[in-house]
């Protein structure tokens, strides 16, 4: 069998494991034995990985604090003729970690940038979900407080399209209340936790009911992988109740009300809160 080809100048990206050390490939651990040398989000954790494969070489921090100073000094690396892998604390560098400065940097300088693919925490959950995998969207984690959180998921439109986000352990039940309020009780989402690790864990089914075995939890431990299905459960598809809402208030305004009054009108009908049609309204008319 001939040797492998020696190890071209350029940037690596390498996926790393995201909880089991097998879940690195032949072809990453040949790229980390031959790089002249290693940038890291937290070079101690990388170095239990390096320790674990008996791997010896030079690492440098490079993680959110220190990206855009450390992706000008490895770029000059690179154009000297070095050969620099990146790697983050687990999974793919660039995805909600640090990498694309560097990356952008090295494109611009005309350095050749290499993706070593490998585990990622987003897209096991995705085919373990059950959820459509023919269209979907990584959105990364969402924002910590409840308003920005529930502006952010009303923006999100429901085509068919799974919606992935990753959250914390001390937010999700907050977070999944959020998509209740948003989605109704029934819509339908999957929960990944601790993907490939010891205490791996998948739920699926309404976000009700996700939420009321989260709740029953003494403690709730380990990062979160949440998918959202990208279509309503059938009740309340068969409601229609955005497009319903929607076509009234074209209707009212078609017969002379404002689009204030009309909007006004519609929840005393209904009702329902202004803000509450003012939101429905708004979702259908993004996706027309």
């Amino acid at each position: 069998m001939s040797e492998p080809a020696p190890l071209a100048p350029g940037l690596y990206l390498v996926a790393t494991p995201i909880g089991n050390l097998e879940d690195i490939t032949l072809r990453a651990l040949r790229v980390l034995q031959s790089v002249d040398r290693i940038a890291c989000e937290d070079t101690r954790q990388t170095q239990k990985l390096l320790n674990h494969y008996q791997i010896q070489k030079p690492t440098i921090s490079y993680h959110q604090h220190n990206e855009r100073s450390r992706s000008d000094e490895l770029v000059i690396a690179l154009q000297a003729g070095q050969r620099i892998a990146i790697v983050s604390d687990a999974g793919t560098p660039g995805i909600a970690d640090p990498g694309v400065e560097v990356v952008a940097a090295a494109i611009a300088a005309g350095i050749p940038v290499y993706p070593i693919p490998g585990a990622n925490a987003a897209i096991s959950a995705l085919i373990a979900s059950g959820l459509s995998t023919e269209s979907f969207t990584f959105h990364g984690f969402l924002p910590p407080k409840s308003g920005q959180r529930r502006t952010q998921l009303e923006s999100l439109v429901l085509d068919g399209t799974t919606h992935i986000f990753y959250e914390a352990p001390h937010r999700i039940v907050e977070t999944l209340e959020d998509v209740a309020a948003v989605f109704g009780a029934q819509h339908p989402v999957a929960l990944a936790r601790e993907v490939t690790k010891l205490h791996e864990e998948h739920l699926r089914g309404p976000v009700s009911e996700i939420l009321d075995i989260l709740k029953a939890r003494d403690s709730i431990r380990g990062e979160f992988v949440l998918l959202l299905s990208g279509e309503p459960p059938a009740e309340e598809a068969a409601q229609a109740a955005p497009a319903s809402i929607a076509s009234t208030v074209d209707a009212l305004m078609k017969q002379g009300l404002s689009e204030k009054d009309a909007l006004k009108q519609v929840a005393r009908d209904r009702n329902l809160g202004k803000s509450e049609v003012y939101r429905q309204w708004q979702r259908e008319k993004t996706r027309r």
